[in-house]
């Protein structure tokens, strides 16, 4: 049996479906996909409804850029950016998740109606972020990533970066969990493109059960990424379809939720995958075959 994600009053998302999917909305000028910056609270809450409508089963919702070289703001200003884009999605019934790593941010969009903090720093680099995490408890994505944003690419240099991040995520969930917010809160996002190299973003995703041993469900972040770039040669513009292939083999593999932009595109990507793993008669009859 899978493990699942539970949220607050034990609601799951995508409760019973063979795959998830977060659609990022980017409430931000200089998010590194610029088809995707949503600047305004109009445009924001439109393109929410865009991916809930093609099928997204999270919308998640970020106000300030990761992207390497990006500076930190203000939680106030993250605030400005996020509260009227909540306010006006807290009646559509869709889970919404928060990217944030500021325990100001966290608490707001919680009461506003937040159902999962999406996290970058692990809890660490707010140390008020675990108290507002244990005292909500809802779900919580917990990534890795080697350092902040605005240094993570200078030289990252592991030990041997999957047996790193076997130890970081063993580490993390013993500590979140000995505070008090229960694992079946938690996913593990490996961090791509977070301090890493294409040979560490490449080792991470040949290990894919290696991680699943920790027992909790993967979320994948690979939409639209440099790793395309550095691997195929391909332009931002032109990594939708790299994104897709990846996002399919993944799911094969027993990755459940992907992050991505482009939520039609990777359902059908994934109601492929899912048909091409079913050979069975009876798996086949879902299919009308």
């Amino acid at each position: 049996m899978k493990p699942v994600w539970q949220l607050a009053c034990g609601l799951q998302p995508a409760f019973g479906a063979a795959f998830g999917i977060m659609g990022i909305v980017n409430c931000t000028n200089d998010s590194f996909y610029e088809a995707a910056r949503t600047p305004s609270a109009d445009q924001a809450i439109a393109r929410a409804r865009k991916l809930l409508a093609e099928g997204a089963d999270i919308i998640d919702l970020g106000a300030e850029s990761s992207r390497p070289g990006s500076v930190s703001i203000d939680p106030d200003c993250e605030a400005q950016r996020l509260i009227p884009v909540l306010s006006a999605l807290k009646s559509c019934g869709a889970f919404l998740s928060v990217d944030t790593w500021h325990a100001q941010t966290a608490r707001m969009a919680l009461e506003q109606g937040c159902a999962i903090i999406n996290d970058i720093s692990a809890a660490r680099w707010d140390p008020e972020l675990l108290d507002v995490l244990v005292s909500w408890k809802p779900g919580y994505v917990l990534m890795h990533a080697g350092d902040r944003p605005k240094v993570m690419q200078n030289n990252p240099v592991y030990n041997n970066v999957v047996d790193d991040e076997l130890n970081f995520f063993t580490c993390a969930l013993n500590r979140l969990v000995a505070a008090g917010l229960p694992e079946e809160r938690i996913v593990l996002d490996l961090g791509i493109g977070f301090g890493k190299t294409l040979a560490h973003n490449l080792s991470l995703l040949t290990s894919i059960p290696r991680f699943l041993s920790l027992g909790r469900p993967l979320l994948l972040g690979l939409s639209m990424k440099s790793m395309f770039y550095d691997l195929l040669g391909l332009e931002l513009k032109d990594r939708a379809c790299a994104t897709q292939v990846a996002t399919a083999l993944l799911f094969t593999q027993g990755v459940f939720w992907h992050r991505v932009h482009h939520v039609a595109e990777t359902r059908r990507s994934l109601l492929l995958a899912q048909a091409m793993q079913h050979s069975t008669k009876d798996d086949l009859s879902r299919y009308g075959l």
